[in-house]
């Protein structure tokens, strides 16, 4: 069986018609691993006990007792707990932890019967745009391994574009699902802030995070979202069912042409954009050319609210309750020695940021303006879906870059969150869908945010489009 071709909806009906079994699904995937890995260095770890896990969704499935997500392989993101197993966020400061409860979006897919077979290498605390930051290495794009896989979720996108598995989680913080969903030819979306539990988590951006599914069809990612969304009691951002808004048709779509027509955009990204565009008009749908200037300041908004967080969030990592921990000859030097050894060099860029923007004498000239700033991104948003249903943007400005190129020039690197971090400053729901190749072969793309709460029609939008592919 061919797994980097197989869908949920395939897997699941061809598991209740015995076609094959779960088990050998879940062998085909790990042989897979077994033979790829070394080269795309996508997976961390295959469990030891996904032959359990596999063997009991069988029994479900004989006894008719299965979801749609029974039987089907998962590999969820270093990041993401699952209790019993290692989770390392791919840092050395927390390389032989062992989680002591799983996440909810985990305890879900297991609850349904998905077989949750290992987990996916990433940026080192979700933090990057190219999964060149782990501490176990750089993550390669099986498009072509001299170039990422884009980041920080970019083992999971590897892993789906592979055969490793039939879809794998993800984080987004400012794109971290759908950008290397984007550079690997694969399907990722975020929904609303809160309409996904991130409760066990290791949270980078507390505002910002969310987990979410990255899949080779939006209806598998919709089948995913089913099953992993919804309210928790256990987080404090979760937002109850009952204030979902009503859903509505995507009709008219808004294209921020000043945003989008800027220096830095790949002349084939755009152009695929555009006729993509012209297509989606001939389809239907209504084009409106929309003004949008508060958009462009996202992303400096983001690089001061998110290391603000980060600094906070991290600061638990301190060699005393859990983790690494480096001997000192006082308190403040087991400290600074853990942290030293423990965190990367753009983990300890963002924690040092983060720390300056909430100092004394800085935070009212940086954190509580860009405070103001993600307002006003809000509100802008929220004018703009008066006019459309919602705005369409590649969602990268260049497709997979080489390994390398970027490492030693931040900014250009965080660039690459250009389309996609403006959905996490407002908590809007949004996706990425694949949408051709460049002239070498690279995975292009398309993408789409909507208005708050409208999950369902975003990825509506999705099975559309692929349909008029």
């Amino acid at each position: 069986m061919d797994i980097k071709t197989l869908t949920i909806k395939q897997v699941s009906s061809d598991l209740r018609e015995k076609k094959y079994s779960a088990f050998d699904l879940c062998t085909q995937c790990v042989k897979n691993i077994e033979e790829k890995n070394s080269q795309l260095n996508a997976v961390l770890e295959v469990f030891s006990d996904w032959e359990i896990q596999a063997r009991d969704a069988d029994e479900k499935i004989s006894k008719g007792e299965a979801s749609p997500m029974c039987g089907v392989p998962v590999i969820i993101k270093d990041n993401i707990l699952f209790v019993d197993h290692r989770v390392s966020a791919a840092s050395k400061i927390l390389e032989n932890y062992i989680a002591t409860y799983s996440a909810t979006v985990v305890q879900k897919l297991r609850d349904a019967g998905a077989v949750i077979i290992g987990r996916a290498n990433m940026d080192e605390f979700a933090m990057g745009s190219s999964t060149e930051n782990s501490a176990y290495g750089v993550v390669k794009n099986p498009y072509d391994n001299e170039r990422v896989a884009g980041g920080s979720s970019g083992g999971s996108a590897v892993c789906v574009a592979s055969g490793f598995c039939v879809a794998s989680l993800g984080t987004d913080t400012a794109g971290s699902i759908r950008q290397p969903a984007s550079f690997c030819g694969v399907v990722g979306f975020k929904s609303s802030y809160g309409f996904t539990s991130r409760y066990g988590a290791i949270a980078m951006g507390n505002s910002l995070d969310q987990i979410g599914p990255i899949t080779k069809t939006s209806e598998d990612a919709e089948i995913i979202q089913n099953c992993i969304g919804g309210f928790d009691d256990k987080d404090a951002t979760s937002v109850n069912e009952n204030l979902k808004p009503k859903q509505k048709e995507i009709k008219t779509l808004g294209v921020p042409w000043n945003e989008i027509r800027k220096e830095g955009i790949d002349p084939e990204v755009l152009e695929n954009f555009e006729k993509t565009v012209k297509k989606l008009e001939n389809s239907g749908f209504k084009i409106v050319d929309i003004s949008m200037p508060n958009m462009s300041y996202s992303l400096a908004a983001y690089y001061i609210l998110m290391p603000a967080e980060v600094s906070t969030n991290l600061a638990r990592f301190d060699g005393i309750r859990y983790g690494l921990r480096e001997e000192g000859g006082n308190l403040f030097d087991v400290y600074a020695n853990t942290k030293a050894k423990g965190f990367g060099p753009e983990t300890r860029r963002r924690v040092i940021l983060g720390a300056y923007v909430l100092s004394h004498g800085y935070f009212d000239a940086y954190y509580r303006k860009a405070l103001l700033v993600r307002d006003l991104i809000k509100k802008e948003f929220n004018e703009a879906f008066t006019k459309v249903d919602a705005i369409v943007s590649p969602t990268a400005p260049t497709p997979a870059f080489k390994i390398g190129e970027k490492v030693k020039d931040p900014v250009s690197m965080y660039l690459s969150d250009i389309f996609t971090v403006p959905a996490n400053i407002a908590g809007l729901p949004a996706i990425s869908i694949p949408n051709g190749f460049n002239k070498d072969g690279l995975p292009l793309d398309i993408h789409l945010v909507s208005d708050f709460g409208q999950d369902e029609s975003v990825l509506g939008f999705g099975k559309a489009f692929e349909r008029l592919q």
